[in-house]
């Protein structure tokens, strides 16, 4: 996973996240620390947003389950 923010992309906080993706935060925190769903990036100890590309790959990747 990349570190740096490209200009223009979309940041998404987990309330965003969970829209596209309809899952319980439980299960969504138990699937980063699985490797299964993208590390988000911290920008403060208690916010964590997500690039909206990796959520769009991610989105993508279970369409092809």
């Amino acid at each position: 996973m990349q570190s740096s923010i490209n200009q223009g992309e979309h940041l998404l906080r987990l309330p965003e996240v969970l829209k596209r993706i309809p899952v319980s935060k439980s299960h969504w925190w138990d699937g980063v620390s699985k490797g299964l769903f993208p590390q988000g990036l911290k920008l403060s100890p208690r916010c964590t947003v997500w690039r909206s590309s990796d959520i769009d790959a991610l989105i993508e990747s279970l369409r092809e389950l």
